[in-house]
Formats: structure tokens, C-alpha cells, sequence
């Protein structure tokens, strides 16, 4: 089942993201073949990282509960808020991603 992952940083912690996240890019990359779609929350401006929305597939929402619990932005304290929720996708997806050929 898909699990989508909506993850909140904390204030002030762009400079710790931003040495973490060689480890968390290597996290992910094991997971890589399960990874519905990842990346960044931004603010309004558009550049500034808040946070990260993430959907992978897994076996159960305890081991998608676990996996956060041992991702690298969690375990450094990025994070201020965060759920785990099952997701479905009903709609084929049009927008924000490349074309395909």
C-alpha cells in the first residue's frame, strides 16, 4: 500500500537539512523502486524548503512508521510535525511531472 508521508520542518533548520541531506538522498535511494513521487515542501516563494512530501509503497503502516523513524531528517530533528497516511491514486497524473516519450 501506498503511504504518503507529510513532513513539516522545524523553524530555522535549513542549515541542518542541508547537511543531512546526502544521507537522506542515500535513504531514499533504497527504497527508489517503491517511491511513488518525493520531494520538497516549499513556501510561497517558491525556494524556501519547509518540509517534504513523499509517497512509497510498503508492506504496512508499521513499517512505513518505522522507516520514518529511522530517516536521517528525523533522527537529526528536521522535522517538527509529521503524518502517515494510506493513500490511493484515482487520477492519472498530468501536471508536475516529465513527459514520458
Amino acid at each position: 500500500m501506498i503511504f504518503v508521508f507529510h513532513l513539516l520542518d522545524k523553524p530555522d533548520s535549513t542549515a541542518l537539512r542541508t547537511a543531512i541531506r546526502p544521507a537522506h538522498k542515500a535513504y531514499l535511494a533504497q527504497v527508489a523502486d517503491r517511491i511513488a513521487f518525493a520531494g520538497p515542501l516549499l513556501s510561497d516563494d517558491g525556494k524556501t524548503l519547509i518540509g517534504s512530501l513523499l509517497a512509497i509503497d510498503f508492506a504496512s503502516r508499521e513499517a512505513a512508521q518505522q522507516w520514518q523513524a529511522d530517516e536521517p531528517f528525523t533522527r537529526a530533528g528536521v522535522y517538527a510535525s509529521g503524518s502517515v497516511l494510506p493513500f490511493t491514486n484515482l487520477w492519472p497524473q498530468k501536471a508536475g511531472f516529465p513527459p514520458t516519450e
